[in-house]
């Protein structure tokens, strides 16, 4: 709206629909610019080949709305398109306060599901401004544009909503913050990869079952993660050094974890692990990938043996979480501007400091105290919850294979 006009002043919206091809929005301006009218508002929606081009425009001088119309709706006709022009004043109602974006990742994504967490919005006090589609595959994720309510309340409480449907949803507040330079930190184990890297040492030692039992009980909250740590690694006591190798050939990457680290590197962010496993595989794993950070416990190899020992400070619930802040401080990265992501009760203080905190197919005590959960085993639907799309993956990928 220009600066002399005011929100009471006569506007048209004008609304084109039909089948979509080039040279339908230069047409329809070409004709409006005949009646000396200012552009207040465009908005443009393709959908399976269908268009909807609603553009909210001044008034034309006088006794020119008439003429205006019928030569609108002439020219749609010439197109094989659909007019409406409606009559109103002024622009869109201002939006409430509190602004926030909603990504809804289903698959599906069902008709049912959508109803009710559009309700659930509109229940907590919000108002939808606007939806769009992130991506088709792997997952259906679209987002929605609210306003009307503080974030926090609307995370609160769609959280309830999506454990109920089975989809996934992520509320993050709106902002220039949205594009900013960011900083991801992963757990590896079950997060970044598919293994649990002590379990694999475990096989080759002969007690993976052993292990096994004590990590499942660690990440369900029942152990104390240090003591459970000494524990397992103090089954591996006597195994040759030569494992690490075999342990590194065998570690298997989540799917969508290249696509993931790639991307986001691409974009400028920095990518880091913080594991409770160990450096032996997440050194390897940053050379692979590029990450910017690493930081693990340390296997005591003595003699071309393991000892069944841990070297240096023990990497647990709280130092994933200090680690989280050296990092952000290290990459010069407000800790709002963090995401963590991982699976166990020993992510939770790092998913709890981060800017957004997600549970990745996460335990439930880690799914109810995460700001979000995924839930689909492809961690670059990751991308999405940052308004990342999937188009915008592929066409970078197309770029570089140019």
């Amino acid at each position: 709206m220009s600066a002399s006009q005011t929100s009471d002043d006569p506007t048209l919206l004008v609304k084109i629909f039909g089948k979509d091809r080039p040279g339908i929005t230069a047409g329809l301006f070409d004709t409006l610019a005949a009646y000396s009218v200012d552009v207040v508002d465009i908005e443009q929606v393709v959908t399976r080949g269908r268009m909807v081009l609603c553009v909210l425009v001044t008034q034309p001088p006088d006794g020119l709305e008439g003429d205006l119309r019928a030569t609108v709706h002439s020219w749609a006709e010439s197109m094989k398109m659909q007019a409406e022009i409606i009559s109103g004043r002024g622009d869109n109602r201002p939006r409430g306060l509190g602004r926030s974006l909603v990504t809804v990742l289903g698959h599906p994504l069902t008709a049912e599901a959508t109803a009710r967490i559009a309700a659930r919005i509109t229940g907590a006090g919000g108002n939808i401004d606007r939806i769009f589609r992130l991506a088709k595959y792997p997952v259906t994720a679209v987002e929605f544009a609210v306003s009307g309510v503080e974030t926090e309340p609307l995370r609160t409480a769609l959280a309830t909503e999506a454990a109920a449907l089975g989809v996934d949803v992520a509320v993050v507040g709106a902002g220039l913050h949205r594009r900013a330079q960011r900083l991801v930190v992963m757990d590896v184990d079950s997060t970044l990869i598919q293994d649990e890297v002590i379990e694999l040492f475990a096989r080759h030692a002969g007690c993976e079952d052993k292990v096994a039992e004590v990590t499942a009980a660690a990440m369900r909250g029942e152990l104390d993660f240090e003591e459970s740590l000494h524990a397992r690694v103090g089954l591996l006591a006597g195994l040759d050094a030569s494992v690490v190798d075999k342990v590194r050939s065998e570690v298997r990457l989540t799917p969508g974890a290249r696509t993931l680290i790639r991307t986001l590197k691409r974009l400028g962010y920095q990518v880091g692990v913080v594991s409770g496993g160990f450096t032996q595989v997440t050194d390897d794993l940053q050379e692979r990938l590029g990450l910017d950070f690493a930081q693990a416990n340390t296997l005591e190899i003595v003699d071309g043996k393991l000892t069944g020992r841990v070297n240096g400070e023990i990497v647990d619930r709280a130092g994933k979480a200090r680690l989280l802040r050296r990092f952000a401080a290290e990459a010069g990265v407000p800790l709002s501007q963090t995401v963590a992501i991982g699976d166990g009760a020993n992510d939770l203080d790092m998913l709890n400091a981060a800017g957004l905190g997600v549970a990745f197919n996460a335990k439930p005590v880690v799914r109810e105290a995460a700001h979000t959960a995924v839930n689909v085993p492809f961690l670059d639907t990751v991308l999405y919850l940052l308004g990342i799309t999937r188009e915008e993956v592929e066409a970078a990928d197309a770029h570089v294979e140019d």
